[in-house]
């Protein structure tokens, strides 16, 4: 009987590599939010976020190609998370989680404890994914977006939270 060796594929094995966002990056970040959104940012939009000294732009790169990427803020005691995209071609390989797990490993409970983010009503793939990292939807902020008039959910991680267990409601 014959057995079947599977092997995992996990970012490091395709060989992904979280850097710092650089001007020469722009064009496949565009092409990216292009792809993944309805509403997408414009390079101007882009432009304005990261000329802001409290903004800061990375990529997750492979073989020398971009194929995600996140802005965030940082402020006193969070980040905020802006924009984060994954090429569609490489969703679910982990990278969007490899990139998440950078972000958080820049938290301390003495400064920056928490990160937190929007997410559409509608984007339900988005909401699960943030939920299985451990962020948690706090507050609906009605009538959001300006391209709109959907709500969003705003979803937080509390390095505080992710280090006490949660506590698992049984139904009944």
């Amino acid at each position: 009987m014959e057995r079947a060796i599977v092997t995992a594929i996990t970012p490091n094995s395709l060989g992904i590599h979280v850097r710092w966002m650089i001007r020469r990056d722009m064009p496949e970040v565009i092409g990216i939010e292009q792809e993944a959104f309805e509403f997408p940012w414009s390079e101007e939009d882009f432009t304005r976020c990261l000329r802001q000294r409290n903004c800061i732009g990375m990529v997750a790169e492979l073989a020398d190609s971009v194929v995600a990427f996140m802005i965030y803020e940082l402020h006193r005691s969070r980040l905020h998370m802006l924009n984060f995209a994954v090429m569609r071609s490489h969703r679910r390989l982990g990278i969007g989680t490899q990139m998440m797990d950078k972000l958080v490993a820049k938290l301390s409970p003495d400064r920056r404890g928490r990160i937190a983010l929007e997410v559409r009503e509608t984007n339900l793939p988005a909401q699960l994914f943030f939920r299985s990292l451990g962020f948690r939807a706090t507050s609906v902020l009605k009538d959001f977006y300006r391209d709109s008039t959907e709500d969003a959910y705003l979803m937080q991680y509390s390095l505080e939270a992710a280090t006490v267990p949660m506590e698992r409601r049984l139904a009944g």
